[in-house]
């Protein structure tokens, strides 16, 4: 990857999107280019923290492995965009794993180059505390989700997140099945069950990986759903 392609990379980046040209290129000449291939671990929970992940191309999942080895999604990141934020603050290592969902493209931006941009470039530290706290957010929603909320209730709810992503128009199931399940929490034939309810009752219509949600209102009722 050329310096003038990393340069417009970082810069598509909501973190980086501010800074000049010049500010840019110190960023991406101390970039190290990174190339994964769909399922492979960008790093696991409890390494060392190497530095920010600024992801070019692609998607990840952000995921926690249980003492029993259940695996639970936290989040899923696409490009462009940030992981590992956290450990370059607290000095910890990384708190959680990250794998590839696609190919993926991204630069490496080491702890300690990245530690001196944002001390020469405080908009960058300011912007990254708004990365983190909506990641913050997004963990709680989550967290009140899994406890609070049934199966079908966090369903309905991550289709309308789908959906809303889209522009409300059909959408491609981004996640398999599994995928999915890891993500709320359960397993994936409880998915698959709840999916063909939600279809049987005309909440959606899906066509292979296709979904249209044909009542909107409907599928905004079951994620109210209080237990």
């Amino acid at each position: 990857m050329s310096l003038q392609s990393r340069m417009s990379d970082l810069g598509r980046v909501p973190m980086f999107s501010s800074l000049s040209d010049a500010e840019l290129e110190v960023l991406a000449r101390r970039s190290v280019e990174k190339r994964y291939s769909a399922g492979d671990v960008l790093f696991y929970e409890g390494d060392d923290c190497d530095g920010i992940y600024i992801l070019t191309e692609g998607r990840v999942k952000i995921f926690k492995i249980s003492p029993s080895g259940r695996e639970m999604t936290i989040a899923i990141e696409q490009a462009p965009g940030t992981v590992a934020e956290l450990p370059l603050f607290d000095g910890g290592p990384y708190p959680a794993s990250v794998a590839a969902l696609t190919d993926v493209t991204a630069l490496l931006l080491y702890k300690r180059d990245f530690q001196q941009v944002c001390r020469q470039f405080p908009e960058v530290s300011l912007k990254m505390l708004a990365v983190v706290g909506k990641r913050l957010r997004h963990l709680v929603a989550t967290l009140e989700s899994v406890t609070f909320g049934s199966v079908r209730q966090r369903l309905a709810k991550t289709l309308l997140e789908f959906g809303q992503e889209s522009g409300g128009g059909p959408f491609a199931l981004p996640l398999t099945h599994q995928e999915l399940a890891s993500r709320l929490g359960t397993v994936r034939e409880v998915v698959s069950r709840n999916l063909s309810r939600f279809q049987a009752e005309g909440l959606i219509r899906m066509a292979e990986r296709q979904i249209v949600i044909t009542d909107r209102e409907g599928l905004e009722r079951e994620a109210a759903t209080e237990l």
